[in-house]
């Protein structure tokens, strides 16, 4: 796979499932579900820079955690 690694989209899919809020990255007026894989899988490979939209029950926790989760893998994150 060329782009993202695949360790970063299964990590970034995998704390996202964590939480009962709904995630989305936003680009280029698209938006993806963070927890489905392939299509997180097909976003990272084509983009540099997300809007990551939180909603839900949860979603102080989940922005918190995705933040950090982008950071640790080096990508640029925009939380709405």
């Amino acid at each position: 796979m060329s782009g993202i690694e695949t360790r970063t989209i299964v990590d970034i899919n995998k704390e996202a499932n964590r939480f009962r809020s709904s995630i989305v990255l936003r680009w280029d007026e698209k938006v993806i579900d963070v927890k489905s894989i392939l299509g997180l899988s097909l976003t990272l490979l084509g983009s540099q820079s997300y809007a990551l939209e939180i909603h839900g029950p949860d979603e102080a926790e989940a922005k918190a955690a995705m933040l950090a989760v982008f950071r640790k893998h080096h990508l640029t994150i925009e939380a709405m």
